[in-house]
Formats: structure tokens, C-alpha cells, sequence
């Protein structure tokens, strides 16, 4: 099996099934000396910890991360970081009726087409387990990007939608990411209430980028564009990406578009300008319903506990772009 492994100048590996032993990330290309805070890495991790919100999956699990490498006494050394979350909560038995059943909208069937053989547990690798090992590489990355600001929040989920972007983007949502925070309470009995029904709900995610320097981004094949296209792109059950006015563009002018320049989204020509750049990643609802979710732990919304995925997955994107950006030197000015 390939395809496990992201980025360039700064990049990762991922390892560990859903219902096996642990989740890993071994991650490279973190220059020495950064300081490491373990406590912020777990404030991260908190993010998307299942069992922390209500309204979401069942499964409780403390996502405690264990460094085996690359840092000592609060500093990175350079070296490749290992990183492990024991899974300690597992209930295989809920998958029980999987061994011989297959899921539509999932990997079910074309992980067994594939490769002949499938750890029907909880999805096994295609579980949205894996993306504990983006978030760890997503806090490593911003230590590479302190000045850049990333933030994702609710920007569609069921009947809540929020249009624009907040005046104050960069502060704390709660628990569901939704910049209305007051009707949290309302979100999380919708979400109860899907649960209940065994029903499920898609909806979107906004990035905002602010202080992202000019120059990241390569002409060509490696546009940021198009990196972070394939990143978010390789989060489960994301469906769509734009950036800039995205699906707004189909009705607008090109006259409309090139007199004001936020339309771009902080892209031209596949590289940073200096401006803040919008991106939206749009989810479709979670595939398990019914009975099946009903007997399961599932989420029936994966938006809330997508959003520090999402970021994570930007900073190392970021993170790689400007490293590479770092090695042009001075031969680029």
C-alpha cells in the first residue's frame, strides 16, 4: 500500500488502523532548534479527540501522544520525529456484522477490490481515525510558520450557515466551529437529534490565511493552489475545494473580477500574493446510517471534529512551501 506519505521539504508518514494497537506519525524535514510545547501539541489533538463533543461519535478516546524521537529537553533536534496514540478504546465487536457486509459510500468494497483483503474494523486505514497523525504533523508544521495565521470555522452544516467571513476570524468558535456561538446549544441538539435517527448531514468549512508571506508556490505542477487542493482533497468525506469566490466566479465578469483583487483568494498564478487567503472544503454527510449508525459509535456530522484536520492539513502545506521558498536563498529576489 503507498500513498501514505505527504510533502517535500517538510513531510510525513502516517501509520496504524483504527481498531489496531496505535495511530502513528513519523514526520521529517523540521528544522533543529524549534521549541517543542507537548502540552499545545495536546491542545491540538483535544480538537479532534473523539468523545469530547457532544453530539458527535461515542468512542472515547484520550489521544495522548507519546514522542519517540526527534525532540529532547523542549527542542527539536533535526532528526525525524516519531510520534504514538494508543487506541484504547476499541469496539470491534460494532463492526462484527461488516466481515461479510459492505458499506456504500465507504472504502468497504474497494479496499477488498483492491488489495484482496480489508481490517473491517472501524474502516481499518480508511478510517477518519487516521487523521489524529495530520493534526500531530499540523502542530510540528506551525512551528515552522509562527507568523502565519490559520483558521477554519463552520461555515454550513444542516440549517446553520454562516456567509462571509468574521470580523475577528482568528478567535475561538466552540465546539462546533460556528461563529454565531450562541446557538451552540441549538447545533448540538440537531446533531443529537441525527444520532437518535440514525440520520447524518454534510456541509462546509472556511479557512481563513492571514500574514502568509508573497512567493509561495510554484508555477507549474506544484501551485499552492493545487497543493492544498490535494490536501484537504485526502481528508475523508471531502467532496470540494475552491478558493478565492470559488463557485461565485461562474456568475461574475471578468471586468467584476479583476477590479478587486480578494476574488483570488491570496492565489495568482499558483502563488501567494500577500493577501489573506479564503479557501472552502465542502463535507457529504457520513455514509453509515440506519441501523448500522444507530448500533455503531459514528459521527453524524464529521465537520466538527474535520476543522483542526483541515487546518492541520494547511499548515503542512504552508510549512513545505516555505521551506522551499527558504531554499531559492537570495537567487530569487
Amino acid at each position: 500500500m503507498r500513498g501514505n506519505h505527504f510533502g517535500k521539504m517538510f513531510s510525513f508518514m502516517s501509520f496504524g488502523e483504527s481498531h489496531g494497537p496505535a495511530m502513528g506519525v513519523v514526520i521529517d524535514g523540521l528544522p533543529a532548534g524549534l521549541d517543542v510545547d507537548l502540552a499545545q501539541l495536546q491542545l491540538e489533538l483535544d480538537k479532534r479527540r473523539p468523545g469530547r463533543i457532544t453530539g458527535t461519535t461515542n468512542r472515547n478516546e484520550l489521544d495522548q501522544a507519546v514522542v519517540l524521537s526527534g525532540v529532547y529537553a523542549g527542542k527539536s533536534l533535526g532528526s525525524p520525529i516519531a510520534v504514538t496514540i494508543q487506541n484504547t478504546n476499541q469496539k470491534s465487536s460494532d463492526y462484527d456484522q461488516l466481515k461479510t457486509e459492505v458499506r456504500a459510500g465507504h472504502a468497504d468494497q474497494t479496499t477488498l477490490d483492491k488489495f484482496g483483503v480489508r481490517d473491517h474494523r472501524g474502516g481499518g486505514r480508511a478510517s477518519g481515525r487516521e487523521t489524529v497523525a495530520r493534526v500531530i504533523a499540523g502542530y510540528f508544521a506551525s512551528l515552522i510558520i509562527p507568523q502565519i495565521k490559520v483558521k477554519a470555522f463552520t461555515s454550513h452544516l444542516g440549517p446553520f450557515t454562516y456567509n462571509g467571513i468574521p470580523e475577528k476570524p482568528h478567535t475561538d468558535f466552540g465546539d462546533y466551529g460556528f461563529p454565531e456561538v450562541a446557538k451552540s446549544e441549538e447545533i448540538k441538539k440537531y446533531l443529537e437529534n441525527l444520532k437518535a435517527d440514525g440520520e447524518s448531514i454534510g456541509g462546509a468549512v472556511t479557512v481563513v490565511i492571514d500574514h502568509c508571506p508573497k512567493g509561495l508556490g510554484e508555477p507549474a505542477f506544484d501551485k499552492l493552489k493545487a497543493d492544498l487542493a490535494k490536501a484537504i482533497m485526502s481528508i475523508g468525506a471531502v467532496v470540494g475545494f475552491s478558493f478565492g469566490s470559488g463557485i461565485d466566479f461562474l456568475s461574475l465578469k471578468g471586468s467584476e473580477v479583476s477590479a478587486d483583487k480578494s476574488h483570488f483568494g491570496g492565489i495568482e498564478g499558483g502563488i501567494t500574493n500577500g493577501e489573506r487567503i479564503v479557501l472552502t472544503v465542502y463535507f457529504k454527510p457520513t455514509s453509515t446510517v440506519g441501523e448500522k449508525a444507530k448500533a455503531g459509535r459514528h459521527d453524524p456530522c464529521i465537520i466538527p471534529r474535520a476543522i483542526p484536520v483541515v487546518e492541520a492539513m494547511t499548515k503542512v502545506v504552508l510549512a513545505d512551501h516555505l521551506l522551499r521558498q527558504r531554499a531559492y536563498g537570495d537567487g530569487n529576489k
